[in-house]
């Protein structure tokens, strides 16, 4: 699957555009300590401003340019699969560059599957976020477009299991927003998700949403041999995200609370969700229903991985310490903050 040429055109457009006018600032550093609780951060009219375009990544242009680069430099680093057992392969994506939630989410999520689930060398992390653009390829239909092909090249497709990762702010209409500003990249709906699978010959898929609203992705992704697993039914909201959060509801609630507990995404999601109900009926908030579809045949999968190592020790969960990047001018297409 490549980049249409019609986006193509969109981008140097866009990039001319935003060349001619966009000015380029520096963001102020966040200095607590990684072990220390970060004190919540309330929006106010002074943080109503752009993102900061970092100074040492170079223009908007420039950083497109390099994605093809980037995301074969990251497939280039990832370890051989292990001989003689199934193997499970991560691709994590940080949506919404607006916010550190997510980029803290996919991060931890990163070091959870390394250090306790045996893929040490089997994860791919994608990211919208100005502090890592020198680092890490950016979270786009594209890139994971290149990233899923390649692994599909990589993985023995009978054998070992994909794990998706996706966290970002969700549309009552069933979209996940995408967006590093002044980048020009497209939204995700579930057709946009399905097809690129459509021609992978990946057997073994896992497919974890959290954001609001996505339950509206498993009719699109479900499968013979695929689970999905969401944050929230199709018609209903879910919750954690925003400038003042470090990770969103569900990701506390499934990756660092029930899958440092056991190692079956079944059971985890099973206690994730009584776990949100009872944080959400104390708050007085909708329910949020996570959902979860599954079959027996990735069930089979998923227990002959994990019967072929002995999970690491509980991970936990912390913040780095960071610089603060400012929050963007609402936008019109952008689900509010309370509704992921």
């Amino acid at each position: 699957m490549i980049l249409t040429t019609t986006r193509l055109l969109l981008v140097c457009v866009f990039v001319l555009a935003f060349s001619a006018g966009a000015s380029i600032g520096v963001a102020a550093l966040d200095t607590h300590p990684a072990d220390a609780p970060t004190p919540p951060k309330v929006a106010t009219e002074s943080d109503d401003q752009p993102i900061v375009w970092p100074a040492n990544v170079g223009s908007p242009e420039q950083v497109l340019y390099a994605q093809a680069q980037r995301v074969q430099d990251a497939i280039d680093k990832l370890a051989p699969r292990t001989p003689g057992k199934s193997n499970l392969y991560l691709i994590s994506f940080a949506g919404d560059g607006e916010e550190n939630v997510f980029r803290n989410e996919v991060e931890y999520v990163e070091k959870l599957f390394t250090e306790r689930f045996d893929a040490k060398g089997h994860v791919l992390t994608l990211i919208n976020n100005p502090g890592t653009l020198n680092r890490r390829p950016i979270a786009s239909v594209s890139n994971l477009e290149l990233a899923v092909d390649a692994l599909g090249k990589k993985l023995d497709p009978d054998e070992d299991v994909l794990m998706v990762f996706i966290t970002t702010h969700g549309s009552r209409e069933h979209e996940l927003y995408v967006s590093l500003d002044p980048l020009p990249l497209d939204q995700i709906v579930p057709e946009d998700l399905a097809d690129v699978f459509s021609e992978s010959p990946i057997k073994h898929r896992v497919f974890v949403i959290s954001a609001c609203y996505s339950g509206g992705f498993i009719d699109a992704l479900k499968g013979d041999s695929t689970m999905v697993i969401t944050a929230a039914r199709g018609d209903r909201a879910s919750f954690g995200c925003g400038t003042s959060s470090d990770i969103t509801d569900f990701g506390r609630a499934f990756f660092v609370d029930a899958l440092n507990r056991t190692t079956s995404f079944t059971d985890a999601f099973a206690d994730a969700r009584k776990e949100i109900d009872t944080w959400e009926t104390r708050d007085e908030q909708t329910h949020s229903l996570p959902q979860i579809s599954t079959t027996p045949a990735i069930e089979a999968a998923l227990k002959k991985w994990r019967d072929g190592f002995k999970p690491g020790p509980p991970v936990p969960f912390r913040v780095a310490a960071r610089e603060r990047v400012a929050p963007p001018r609402l936008r019109t297409d952008k689900p509010a903050h309370d509704l992921r």
